[in-house]
């Protein structure tokens, strides 16, 4: 996707409110997914900067959690998805690791988190996925929203 494409995503994906059940039911809703599909994720929902929902299935481990919060850092920086910022550096001939002037152990924009927007307030937390590739995380993290929105 380019970058007006993972800007419209954004756009499209928004919610109307976004509480703790709705946390719990996107966490659950991305554990079925990955089910489905048969794969191990790490999942970490945020709201306010409070974790409000994280698991880590059977396979994945400890350096998932910690590229979780790495991912996560990024959209509470940018208020952007992992994905679109790693976008907008590579659109731009630059590296987020080496030209962001953020520290790479603790922020990493690489595909897998997505800010969970309220319309009419703005980004209020985020949505992270880990375990697979960058680019399958973000898959999953927009279709987990997706599904909880039923778009």
């Amino acid at each position: 996707m380019n970058l007006k494409q993972l800007e419209q995503l954004e756009n499209e994906l928004q919610f109307e409110k976004f509480t703790h059940e709705d946390a719990l039911n996107l966490g659950l809703t991305l554990i079925n997914y990955a089910k489905e599909n048969g794969v191990a994720i790490a999942i970490h929902i945020e709201r306010n900067r409070v974790p409000v929902f994280t698991y880590l299935m059977e396979g994945t481990s400890e350096e998932n959690f910690v590229w979780l919060y790495r991912k996560k850092r990024v959209v509470d920086h940018y208020n952007r998805s992992t994905q679109f910022i790693a976008k907008r550096f590579e659109e731009s001939g630059f590296n987020h690791v080496d030209d962001s002037l953020l520290s790479p152990s603790e922020y990493q924009a690489v595909g897998g988190s997505f800010p969970v927007r309220i319309k009419g307030v703005g980004v209020i937390g985020s949505v992270t996925v880990g375990g697979l590739t960058g680019q399958l995380d973000h898959d999953y993290a927009v279709e987990g929203v997706r599904r909880l929105l039923k778009k």
